[in-house]
């Protein structure tokens, strides 16, 4: 029913191609212009997720490094000291005091490194590895750590066999009655150059990702920092703070495998960005390793972490995805209002066309008197309207014409037949009168015949009397067949005469 309507509305079908054409246009220019918007949109996040990983980078290794300075300015005091093991434990109270970041330090010696004493840790832990930054807390004297002895610990093995300061990575719950910690150690040398002890600094890592994650990169997104053995050193979820590492989160998971490529990317000190499906939303990561500034006095060694920031969609095309919506929203009512109104205009604008075309019709049923009205109009569709109007007239004067001559030619038929009967019936005199006068004919030719042949036949035994009377008689029949003939040519003479006075 559309499809018929379509193709028999001139209008409408005009609408429809406007409107097609409009629409095109208006496609390619969306298409463009949001394209390049989303690439353009698309950058600025990329770089924008850039600045956040180097803001990121920059706000932990702030911490970092103030914790570093921190244990640096309590270890050469341990060093002028360390024939006085009493004094150990007011090192680690005041380093733990000075930095608001510091929430446990312990001084420990190699076994049997002051005689009689097998195992040596001055330990002073923040209560509860309390999170605030308040350096008043209260403090706890321990003078042990977990249930393992600190020399089976990798805060205490790894300075002592490395011979230098270094980062550990998170110890979790199996190393720690509380919360997650970075530990940070300097190993301690007798005057031979060999360690025999380490001053170790303790970073709570819950505390380092509220640091962090105090500055939120989008109002979705957020950083989180990785550890070479794959564990969260900061995350805003504190739950996986507390796994083993972020393989263990995904053992009964159905797990997106871009998320595992950027682990392991970032496991391996890779620089990039992924796009990822979690918790069924899309989001994007941008990722690179961690790297230290370069201080003087500072060990720059590779810790073997990743930073990352990570982005929701939409976040980042939300509004450009509910503007898109907008536009084609509006795009659509405009092709609506666009069609209507077009439609409406070139149907006013080919009401003559309609009327042209009703005349028409009119006229092929044979009103030709058809009268077209005047137009003001001085476009292409008045000229043809004023053409129209001289054909019809002209058509008018013509078919009149050609009735006035149809007339003439049935009465000139009618003559004509008339004529025709009255020559078929002077043909059928001529016919019999020729017959008359044939039969008229026949006997004196007969005569004539026979008495020729006689007179032929017996001419020389014929006597002169005898042959005066059959010449008498030769001469009355050809006489007789003269006059008939003289008669015929009198009866033709007469009809031609008729047939002349006619024309």
């Amino acid at each position: 029913m559309l499809t018929k309507k379509i193709s028999q509305t001139l209008s409408l079908r005009l609408s429809l191609i406007v409107a097609c054409v409009v629409a095109l246009l208006l496609l390619v220019s969306l298409v463009v212009m949001f394209q390049f918007s989303r690439q353009t949109l698309r950058e600025k996040s990329l770089h924008n997720a850039e600045e956040t990983l180097d803001a990121t980078v920059q706000d932990i290794d702030n911490v970092l490094l103030s914790v570093e300075q921190s244990a640096g300015n309590v270890y050469w005091q341990v060093m002028a000291h360390l024939n006085r093991p009493d004094s150990m434990l007011s090192y680690s109270r005041r380093l733990v005091e000075c930095n608001p970041y510091i929430v446990g330090c312990a001084i420990v010696f190699k076994p049997y490194y002051y005689p009689g004493r097998e195992l040596f840790m001055a330990y002073i832990h923040r209560k509860g590895h309390s999170t605030t930054t308040n350096a008043s807390s209260e403090l706890v004297v321990q003078e042990t750590f977990v249930n393992r002895p600190y020399t089976l610990q990798v805060w205490y093995t790894e300075p002592m066999t490395l011979g230098h300061a270094c980062w550990t990575d998170p110890l979790k719950n199996e190393d720690t009655e509380d919360e997650a910690l970075a530990t940070f150690c300097l190993p301690l040398f007798d005057r031979s150059g060999k360690p025999i002890g380490v001053v170790a600094v303790d970073v709570a890592i819950e505390l380092l990702s509220q640091i962090v994650l105090a500055a939120k990169p989008s109002p979705n997104g957020y950083s989180t920092l990785l550890a070479s053995n794959g564990s969260y050193i900061v995350h805003p979820d504190k739950e996986k703070l507390t796994k083993q590492n972020v393989f263990s989160q995904f053992v009964n998971e159905n797990t997106d495998p871009s998320m595992l490529r950027v682990v392991k990317a970032m496991m391996n000190g890779e620089s990039g960005q992924q796009h990822i499906i979690m918790n069924d939303e899309e989001w994007y990561v941008v990722y690179k390793p961690f790297m230290r500034s370069a201080v003087v006095g500072r060990t720059t060694d590779y810790l073997g972490w990743s930073v990352a920031v990570v982005y929701p969609e939409e976040d980042i095309f939300g509004d450009y995805n509910r503007l898109l919506y907008l536009v084609l929203a509006i795009a659509f009512l405009g092709l609506v209002f666009v069609v209507g109104l077009s439609s409406l205009f070139v149907h006013r604008q080919l009401l003559p066309l309609d009327m042209l075309t009703k005349a028409a019709q009119q006229i092929s049923q044979g009103h030709y008197d058809m009268t077209i009205p005047d137009t003001a109009r001085a476009d292409e569709i008045g000229q043809l309207q004023e053409d129209f109007q001289q054909m019809q007239h002209s058509l008018a004067i013509r078919i009149a014409e050609l009735e006035d001559l149809n007339s003439q030619l049935t009465e000139r038929g009618k003559e004509l037949q008339q004529a025709n009967h009255q020559a078929q019936e002077a043909d059928r005199m001529k016919t019999a009168f020729l017959h008359q006068m044939t039969n008229k004919m026949l006997e004196p030719s007969e005569t004539l015949n026979s008495h020729v042949a006689t007179l032929c036949s017996n001419y020389h035994t014929i006597s002169p009397d005898d042959a005066s009377h059959e010449i008498e008689i030769i001469r009355k029949q050809g006489n007789t067949i003269i006059d008939l003939v003289d008669d015929m040519i009198q009866s033709a003479d007469n009809e031609t005469g008729k047939e002349d006075a006619h024309e």
